[in-house]
């Protein structure tokens, strides 16, 4: 392989990493929300409020942090997120709301309330540029590594690898630990479950706020790592994509994952495709609607054949 087809590829690779970033968060995220029962359909709302609150924190404290703002901005807007998704799990738990009600509600007004703190705080429409991004990074060893090192780990984005690592630790909480077993078991049958002292209650509002903190970390990763401020279009569908991505992964961290990776490579691919041979004789608005038409004909042909908790999205009731 030549040097020019090696930086070629390796140039897609970390690209499609950059892209499935904030999928791979937001659809793990939603994988930990369904399990336990309920239905997050406000997985782009809680995207945005953490894309926005990030860039306000970056924006505002990035002299002081310097280049570690971008990394404590993320943990802002996954914070941000779970206090959003706060809203959800009140709304579907407590006040037995319909799930998808409640998750468009979130969906409507967290971009409304984020413009609205935009123009208050910077009195325009959208945020200036942000100086601290996470730009690319090369891996200490790891990048000289023949063939492997230049197209996995040179030039590529530090955020695609701890996003791997957490869909690991999620799949080993999941599937192997008590929590993950009671969070699954509260999806399957929490009638089951409360009477074995299990708090039901408790397991979905755990579900929903990890829903909320990784999602509102996929949204600001989103905007460190592609937008680098934000405006009103800043998170535009990857909400929803991110959801099919969790239906098309089963409902599973890892299946998860790597739903996440084919659709960053889709979104991808329509951005750089007009330098690649072949895909560069595709007209550019095919290639710019690509990664939506992807979802939709993923979700039609998976849908049927992906069977998610047994009690998902049903509103349970202690005294039945």
């Amino acid at each position: 392989m030549d040097a020019k087809t090696l930086e070629t590829i390796g140039s897609l690779i970390a690209q499609t990493l950059v892209y499935s970033t904030p999928l791979i968060f937001t659809a793990l995220g939603g994988t930990f929300s369904e399990r336990s029962g309920v239905v997050n359909v406000g997985l782009e709302g809680i995207m945005v409020m953490g894309a926005f609150s990030s860039v306000v924190f970056n924006l505002t404290f990035a002299g002081t942090f310097g280049a570690w703002t971008p990394w404590i901005a993320c943990i802002v807007g996954g914070l941000v997120g779970m206090v959003f998704s706060l809203l959800h799990a009140v709304a579907t738990v407590n006040l037995r709301a319909d799930h998808i009600i409640s998750g468009t509600v979130i969906n409507l007004m967290a971009p409304a309330l984020s413009i609205f703190l935009v123009k208050i705080i910077y009195g325009k429409g959208q945020t200036d540029q942000i100086k601290e991004t996470f730009g690319y990074f090369d891996f200490p060893g790891l990048s000289k590594i023949p063939v492997l090192g230049p197209l996995f780990f040179k030039n590529t984005t530090a955020p695609a690898f701890v996003a791997i690592l957490v869909a690991v630790i999620a799949w080993y909480v999941l599937f192997k630990t008590k929590f993950g077993l009671r969070l699954r078991a509260v999806g399957e049958n929490p009638q089951a479950c409360d009477t074995l002292g299990i708090n039901v209650y408790g397991m979905k509002y755990a579900g929903v706020l990890i829903s909320g903190f990784l999602g509102g970390m996929g949204g600001a990763v989103f905007a460190h790592s592609i937008a680098g401020r934000f405006a009103i279009t800043t998170i535009s569908g990857q909400g929803f994509i991110s959801m099919a991505a969790m239906i098309f992964g089963k409902w599973n961290p890892l299946g998860a994952m790597g739903a996440a990776l084919f659709f960053g490579f889709a979104q991808n691919i329509s951005i750089v495709g007009e330098g690649l041979p072949v895909i560069s004789s595709i007209p550019k608005v095919y290639m710019e609607i690509a990664p939506y038409v992807l979802t939709i004909i993923v979700l039609v042909l998976f849908i049927g054949k992906s069977t998610g908790p047994k009690e998902n999205g049903k509103t349970y009731i202690k005294s039945k």
